[in-house]
């Protein structure tokens, strides 16, 4: 065999293996996720039917086993074989116990890793790099109600007292009807993880165990719909035919889950969607996944599943007369990214979601042609014994993001802080000051 036509071979030989995609197993599955019931009841299945049809295999459809919130995802090769991508969704602390004990290999979770949850799988590597901790949406707990419920707001005191079960009946909220029926995920859930750490714990109080508890949200949400005595929280793809009542934390002004406000994460109960990824994990498929979740394909799909994805549009805000002046006119002129930059606990760092959304938001700038003196950046911070100080670490937030848009060629119009103005969340809790310490990003 001559030299060229050995090339040829191999060349040959190297197309038809790149041409497979991602490796077929020769039994088992290709992947195993588990975890967050948010997740995986559709974003996550979802997610995996658009990664089949990007490796290009063919009759992809969905197989329901005996054991309730468990999928499998199965699409076929051009040459037969079967490629089967298993989702079990029995709630977020279930995904990290699976990394554990090796029956997973990716985790979905509804909150953030806990610090017990780190440690014990620190074996796999950091699970907190921003490699292995991938945000692959933003969704909003929404507080539902019957829709015939006249109830229109409640602030997250409340919310507290009621599903700690202080507050025991409607007439109490200036509402009707009597005896309020409470409505929870269990235990094993992200969504009752977030609701408990936004809400109860953060006023030392505990679900009351009156509550009818779920695994499924859609079986929540249903129920409460046709309760009109009932009230419970969930994620925001499942309000189906409840009705989502505004949420105010401290001196936040009251908000409804609205996409914008959640896609900033100023509504008070919004909160990230994760894909885990070990970073000592040699799963291509586990890989593939959470690249595509962060495509913009992959973000098409968390949209058309009910979420919020992170892809970056300009939003026209309306001026009020809580905002400052300052604010008033930015608001008159310029309009808004989707996108609030905020930083790591106690750090002047960003945190991982915002290292992502540097790249969307520099792809944004570029593709709209604003890059020179066409961006503001806005800083924010927690409440401060000193408000000069206050105003001073709000503009040094906003400075430290301009240094990373500078590095990529953007001139940027102005950089302002206003301190402690406008808070998002209550400053008496940790969340809600990491929350409060942030930049906005405004276009001409």
């Amino acid at each position: 065999m001559t030299l060229r036509v050995l090339f040829v071979f191999l060349l040959s030989a190297w197309l038809t293996v790149s041409a497979a995609g991602l490796p077929v197993p020769d039994d088992g599955p290709a992947l195993r996720i588990q975890g967050s019931n948010t997740i995986g009841a559709e974003l996550g299945p979802a997610l995996v039917e658009g990664l089949l049809q990007e490796q290009g295999l063919l009759k992809i459809h969905r197989e329901t086993p005996d054991t309730a919130n468990e999928q499998r995802i199965v699409g076929q090769t051009a040459q037969g074989k079967r490629v089967v991508i298993e989702v079990a969704a029995h709630g977020s602390s279930t995904g990290f116990t699976a990394l554990k004990n090796a029956s997973a290999d990716l985790a979905a979770s509804s909150r953030e890793i806990k610090d017990n949850e780190l440690l014990s799988l620190q074996s796999l590597g950091d699970l907190k790099s921003p490699a292995a901790e991938q945000v692959i949406a933003i969704d909003g707990l929404a507080i539902i109600l019957h829709p015939d419920n006249s109830l229109q707001q409640l602030d997250t005191e409340q919310l507290a007292r009621i599903f700690s079960g202080e507050i025991k009946t409607w007439e109490d909220l200036g509402g009707r009807g009597g005896a309020i029926h409470l409505y929870a995920r269990d235990d094993q859930s992200g969504t009752y993880d977030t609701f408990k750490e936004l809400v109860l714990s953060r006023r030392g109080k505990s679900l009351s165990s009156a509550a009818k508890r779920f695994e499924s949200s859609e079986q929540l949400s249903d129920a409460v719909s046709s309760d009109p005595l009932g009230i419970g929280f969930i994620g925001l793809p499942y309000v189906r035919q409840a009705k989502a009542v505004a949420i105010a934390d401290g001196a936040s002004q009251s908000m409804l889950p609205l996409n914008s406000l959640i896609a900033t994460e100023d509504y008070p109960l919004s909160r990230r969607l994760f894909f885990y990824l070990p970073p000592a994990a040699d799963n291509p498929w586990a890989k593939a996944l959470v690249t595509f979740a962060q495509s913009r394909q992959g973000q098409e799909i968390v949209a058309r599943s009910g979420f919020i994805s992170q892809t970056v549009h300009a939003m026209s805000v309306a001026p009020n007369a809580l905002m400052p002046e300052g604010y008033q006119s930015l608001s008159r002129h310029a309009q808004r990214l989707t996108v609030n930059f905020r930083f790591e606990e106690g750090s002047a760092s960003l945190d991982n979601k915002a290292r992502q959304d540097l790249a969307r938001v520099f792809d944004y700038i570029k593709r709209h042609d604003k890059t020179e003196r066409a961006v503001t950046l806005v800083g924010f911070g927690d409440l401060k014994d000193d408000p000069a100080r206050a105003d001073l670490l709000s503009k040094l937030r906003a400075m430290a993001v301009r240094r990373e848009l500078v590095k990529n060629g953007v001139v940027l119009r102005e950089v302002r802080g206003f301190g402690a103005l406008m808070p998002v969340a209550a400053n008496n809790a940790d969340e809600g000051r990491i929350k409060n310490r942030r930049v906005e990003v405004w276009v001409y």
